[in-house]
């Protein structure tokens, strides 16, 4: 379980920042975790969304199967397995075109149960109608119909952006992206990237102070490279107790 104070904390973060954070702990490589550029903010403008992934796949171009296939009332009702607010994750499984795997519809329902927001390898439509929803959409672009869209497996991995997500897995999405974070790191990230935003604010305002020499850049970079090493050997430190 993650306290909702630190779900409060990291949603006053940006992801570039999280991802920074992240990477001092030295847990996981840098170029792993968080989805590629493909996944983009359909509304960059909205706050960060956190929440933890309700997983499903789901098909556009192919027709149903002749089987009984998940509704999305169905999807909704694996909403409670997760820990804490979810994040609708829905893989396209059909890498040879895709129609709209969401719209305005099944925005208002998610939202309506508690989702925080939408992630998926597919594309949407209806963005006129899910702007005022302030629900934050990451998705990789937008059609106007929804094809044969249907969903097929509930609550099991995917793989979106480059990465695989787990029912349950934290996640982090803005502008800059989706990044996913640590379940046994959260707080300590949420903590951490208050420190590592003060230290890059050094080189921030000896650039804006309109006076500043090479030399004074060279010993702001000097100064964050310091700050940062020293929290990096702070959160190992935590890791390892």
């Amino acid at each position: 379980m993650v306290d909702t104070d630190v779900l409060d904390k990291l949603r006053q973060q940006d992801s570039a920042t999280v991802c920074n954070v992240i990477e001092l702990f030295e847990i996981r490589p840098r170029n792993r975790g968080f989805m590629m550029r493909e996944i983009k903010a359909a509304f960059p403008r909205l706050p960060p969304m956190v929440g933890f992934a309700c997983t499903a796949t789901a098909r556009t171009f192919a027709q149903p199967p002749d089987r009984k296939v998940p509704t999305a009332p169905d999807f909704i009702s694996r909403f409670e397995d997760v820990p804490g607010p979810p994040v609708a994750v829905l893989q396209n499984l059909d890498s040879g075109g895709s129609a709209a795997l969401f719209g305005d519809v099944m925005c208002n329902s998610f939202k309506a149960f508690g989702a925080v927001g939408l992630v998926t390898d597919g594309p949407g439509r209806d963005y006129a109608g899910i702007a005022p929803l302030d629900f934050p959409v990451f998705c990789d672009g937008c059609v106007s119909s929804h094809g044969y869209n249907h969903l097929l497996d509930l609550q099991t991995p995917v793989q979106i952006g480059g990465i695989s997500v787990w029912p349950g897995e934290l996640l982090h999405g803005d502008a800059n992206g989706v990044t996913t974070i640590p379940l046994q790191n959260a707080a300590d990230v949420a903590d951490a990237c208050i420190e590592f935003a003060a230290a890059e604010q050094v080189i921030i305002d000896v650039s804006q102070s309109g006076s500043a020499s090479l030399d004074d850049l060279r010993d702001a970079y000097a100064e964050k490279a310091r700050r940062v090493a020293a929290l990096g050997v702070q959160l190992r430190a935590r890791k390892l107790t």
